[in-house]
C-alpha cells in the first residue's frame, strides 16, 4: 500500500475558513472528522486537512504539483480566488501561492513549460 499523507492547516476559526478552503480546492471536503476539521482528497492517498487551533492558527507552508499549473490557477481564479503571490525560479519552475486568512499558505506548481 502506498504511504498516506496528511498534511494539515491550523486555522483560527473553522466555520469561517471552510468556505474558502472550499472555493480554492473547487469542492466540499470529502470526510470531516469531527465538527472542526475537515479533510480533502487532492489524489489517492494524498489529502489536505484544515483543523481549528484558535491558540496556534497560521505559519503552514504546503506546495501540491500539479500537471498543468495554468489550468489549475485559472480553475481557482474562475471561483473568484487571487494568488497573493507567484514565484518563478531560475530554473523555469513557478510557484503560485494562495495565503488563507490565518497566513497558512497552499502553493501550487509544476514542470517548467
Amino acid at each position: 500500500m502506498p504511504p498516506d499523507l496528511f498534511a494539515g492547516m491550523r486555522v483560527r476559526d473553522f466555520a469561517a475558513a471552510k468556505p474558502w478552503y472550499e472555493q480554492l480546492l473547487g469542492g466540499a471536503p470529502s470526510f470531516s472528522p469531527h465538527a472542526t476539521e475537515a479533510a480533502w482528497e487532492l489524489a489517492a492517498h494524498r489529502w489536505l486537512f484544515i483543523v481549528e487551533d484558535a491558540d496556534n492558527p497560521g505559519g503552514a507552508i504546503q506546495t501540491v504539483l500539479v500537471d498543468d499549473l495554468d489550468a489549475q490557477v485559472g480553475e481557482i481564479r474562475s471561483r473568484g480566488l487571487e494568488p497573493t503571490e507567484v514565484e518563478a525560479y531560475s530554473n523555469g519552475v513557478r510557484k503560485v501561492i494562495f495565503r488563507d486568512a490565518d497566513g497558512n499558505e497552499l502553493g501550487f506548481s509544476g514542470q517548467p513549460d
